[in-house]
């Protein structure tokens, strides 16, 4: 069922009766980058969602040859929705990708790989649904200043907000001095707290476009913010959070300021994750519950949680899937390397939430972040607990003391595996290790994600000098 509309025909009706100018045609891209054609409302009927729409595959990283580039969009017509910031009346609807030149669905698109993945669970016979519910953390900053240039390499981020600031005279107001400390940022009020209005004109923007909410918090790193949203199915969770990322930039833009999901902006300070929230369900019952299992989890929990960590490895190049990510995943900044699970404790890869009951039981694994696509983190992570489910894989665990007091050494002799410290470990193991994605993921496709990650995100990082190289190098 759609949030406004469940058919093509309540959509033209829909869009009718809010006097709607423009239909915003929404797909993503390999990366997770969302993209956008906009077709005047007159000029579409129904065979436009029969037929398609086409647009040039080539012009995208990773897709087709120039050759081959012709290629169809799909809209999904209970997918619509009012975008909330045009100032013509505008309706977005997502869209699926669709290759003309086999006559389905593109391997290549992460929307449709969802749904097949979703195919491939009900085929399975383990379960008929499975739900998610991501906490994607984030930033807000007052200005953002980036130089990537062959005699310069620097960047600056600025927030009120910064104990850096603390000794600035502002020239439009006075310096309050009322600003989190470092790592200092979890739950203060204002007027230490400055964000707590833009957040909640996020939270009433996603609430507005059908986004349940229901909480809204300043995070530990200064500036930092998390909007808590519903639980959704793997394709609804993983459009919500395409969603979500639109509305939280554009709110910041529109109030002056700069929103970002990268994972570690500030050196020092927490980073923002995507802690991803799992259950399976059959029949509508709950199969990750059992209230005499280890933190009131099933047998079927524990080996799905099992799958997750043993493949970690490779899920890690597509939940954690950019240069950065792995400068947020080292010890004492609530962000776990170590794969292993524990009830409450939040130094271990999965978490166990406390106070779970039938409804409720679920598995929260803590690594991945927001530069990951939420279609190709989902569909990962899925597989990888299938596959525990399926070959009854033990994880190592529960661990219950702190894992980051853990010395290397200790955590070798405890047989734990931990995640790779670089996003080069995590495509080479994607690359050795990747037969749990088969049933989903082709092997072109898995091939051509691995290179274009190297070439985007791997080489040219390597390759550049970096401005603590210089500082510890250049008097060498």
């Amino acid at each position: 069922m759609g949030k406004f509309v469940n058919n093509v025909e309540e959509f033209f009706t829909y869009c009718k009766e809010n006097e709607v100018v423009f239909v915003d045609f929404r797909f993503t891209d390999i990366i997770g980058t969302w993209h956008h054609i906009t077709y005047n409302f007159h000029s579409i009927s129904e065979e436009t969602f029969e037929l398609g729409i086409p647009f040039d595959g080539s012009s995208l990283e990773g897709w087709q040859p120039v050759n081959k580039s012709d290629m169809i969009l799909k809209p999904d017509a209970p997918s619509a929705f009012l975008d909330p910031f045009t100032a013509d009346q505008t309706i977005i609807v997502f869209c699926d990708v669709y290759d003309i030149y086999k006559g389905q669905m593109y391997e290549k698109c992460p929307r449709s790989m969802a749904k097949k993945a979703l195919q491939f669970l009900q085929e399975s016979g383990i379960a008929d649904m499975a739900y998610f519910g991501p906490e994607n953390e984030f930033f807000i900053f007052d200005s953002v200043k980036i130089v990537d240039s062959p005699n310069c390499a620097k960047y600056e981020v600025d927030t009120e907000e910064g104990e850096w600031n603390d000794d600035r005279e502002f020239v439009d107001s006075y310096n309050t001095g009322h600003r989190p400390r470092n790592k200092g940022g979890y739950f203060p009020v204002a007027p230490i707290d400055s964000l707590v209005d833009i957040r909640a004109e996020m939270v009433q923007t996603l609430e507005k476009v059908g986004i349940k909410t229901f909480v809204h918090h300043h995070e530990v790193a200064q500036g930092q913010a998390e909007i808590g949203v519903h639980f959704g199915t793997l394709v609804e969770a993983a459009d919500n959070v395409q969603i979500y990322k639109y509305i939280v930039k554009m709110v910041a833009h529109l109030n002056g300021k700069t929103a970002t999901f990268m994972p570690k902006p500030l050196y020092g300070d927490n980073g923002s994750g995507m802690h991803v929230h799992m259950s399976l369900w059959k029949n509508g019952v709950n199969l990750f519950y059992d209230k005499d299992g280890y933190g009131g989890l099933s047998q079927n929990a524990i080996h799905y949680i099992g799958g997750i960590l043993k493949n970690a490895r490779s899920v890690a190049a597509f939940t954690n899937p950019s240069s950065n990510s792995y400068k947020r995943i080292v010890p004492g900044f609530e962000a776990p390397c170590i794969l292993t699970y524990s009830c409450q404790n939040r130094s271990a890869s999965c978490r166990i939430p406390y106070g779970m009951g039938k409804n409720s039981a679920r598995v929260e694994i803590r690594f991945p972040d927001s530069t990951a696509n939420p279609y190709l983190a989902f569909v990962s992570l899925l597989m990888a607990g299938l596959d525990g489910i399926k070959n009854k894989h033990i994880p190592v665990g529960p661990m219950e003391e702190n894992l980051f007091d853990l010395t290397l050494d200790e955590v070798r002799e405890k047989g734990i595996e931990q995640l790779p410290h670089t996003l080069r470990g995590s495509l080479e193991a994607l690359i050795r290790y990747n037969s749990f994605l088969k049933p989903v993921m082709s092997d072109l496709f898995i091939d051509d994600y691995q290179h274009l990650k190297f070439a985007t995100q791997v080489w040219p990082v390597e390759a550049r000098p970096t401005a603590y190289e210089f500082k510890t190098c250049y008097s060498c």
